[in-house]
């Protein structure tokens, strides 16, 4: 998103593209006639791309481009890839416990994000190891019907971590 927009009397170009509120194709003029044209619309003329040959200019309100612009970019940000979730589960852990756990990653399966399901062993348990592989296959076997494995469950350290995507 572009910081400042250039506006009516402050375009310089020679010619112009000029496009009007419902973004319908005016045509090519000096950027004088284009002002005047949207002088008498009530409304600004507003630079859109100074790159284009010729630079492409809009008759709206300001205001309202600058709202339509902000929209835009706030909606935009919120498109990026899949984000990854993290769910923490101890190796002995009570069975509602778990079971709560399991509903917040279902939740953000169906959300559309992935979910690193990580078993953290602390001080000895990672002497029992046995305990944390049931916890992480009782997670997986639960969650099977709306994800799919993307990496088995491997030991890095002290943590036991997989990772799932939601189902087509």
């Amino acid at each position: 998103m572009r910081k400042y927009h250039r506006t009516n009397q402050y375009i310089t170009h020679p010619q112009v593209r000029v496009i009007d509120e419902a973004n319908k194709q005016i045509g090519i003029m000096s950027s004088q006639e284009a002002f005047s044209l949207a002088k008498e619309q009530g409304l600004d003329l507003v630079e859109i791309s100074d790159k284009a040959k010729p630079p492409i200019v809009k008759i709206i309100a300001f205001n309202k481009f600058k709202y339509l612009e902000s929209k835009k970019y706030k909606t935009g940000q919120g498109k990026s890839a899949q984000d990854t979730k993290e769910v923490r589960f101890s190796p002995f852990m009570a069975e509602n416990d778990l079971n709560t756990k399991i509903k917040k990653a279902t939740k953000f399966l169906k959300g559309g994000d992935r979910v690193k399901l990580v078993v953290k062993f602390t001080g000895r348990q990672i002497t029992k190891k046995d305990f944390g592989d049931r916890v992480m296959q009782y997670a997986l076997l639960k969650l099977e019907d709306v994800a799919e494995v993307d990496q088995p469950p491997k030991l890095l350290g002290k943590l036991l971590i997989a990772q799932v995507k939601p189902k087509k």
